[in-house]
């Protein structure tokens, strides 16, 4: 059995309404996860199943959503272990958890993106791809930069954002 944290990219399901996370956590258990829980109301799912490729339970949850909800929202998926990992990466760990943020990417980021990004950077911004993730230090409110409507899927493939007190309290979740 492996522990597993999914992240879903919206959970707003129409104008006006959001998603219950009760909800999300019974669509996880009817799909046969065990222990699936929430990490804040933010679409953070923590639960257990068999081992099998991460693009394969993703493919599972998104069908599942879409079926139960009528919407299609992108899930990506990490183990526990790579969760934690993904938290002790924080290489802005020194800045403000909810001004630092990391987009976590269902395929991994070059250093093109970087590149691509600079331009909407404010000169406060830090950035920093890290075993293919986005880390940004927004050095202030992030929806105060320019940068953050460029962080989408659009310009950078699919991946969602959090920010790194979600981070930190997800890895404390999944040990």
């Amino acid at each position: 059995m492996t522990t597993y944290v999914a992240l879903l990219h919206s959970i707003v399901l129409a104008p006006g309404r959001r998603l219950v996370m009760a909800d999300l956590k019974a669509m996880a258990g009817d799909l046969g996860f065990n222990a699936p829980r929430t990490y804040v109301a933010t679409g953070n799912l923590v639960f257990e199943a068999d081992d099998a490729s991460l693009a394969d339970i993703e493919a599972r949850l998104e069908e599942a959503f879409q079926a139960r909800f009528g919407k299609h929202v992108d899930i990506i998926l990490r183990t526990a272990q790579a969760w934690r990992k993904v938290a002790a990466q924080n290489p802005f760990d020194d800045g403000n958890g909810q001004d630092v943020g990391v987009r976590i990417m269902r395929r991994p980021l070059g250093p093109e993106a970087l590149s691509m990004l600079e331009a909407f950077a404010g000169p406060q911004v830090r950035m920093q791809i890290v075993d293919g993730d986005l880390w940004v230090d927004f050095g202030g409110k992030p929806s105060e930069t320019r940068l953050l409507s460029h962080l989408t899927t659009r310009k950078l493939g699919i991946g969602t954002l959090r920010n790194a007190n979600t981070v930190n309290g997800l890895a404390k979740m999944v040990g």
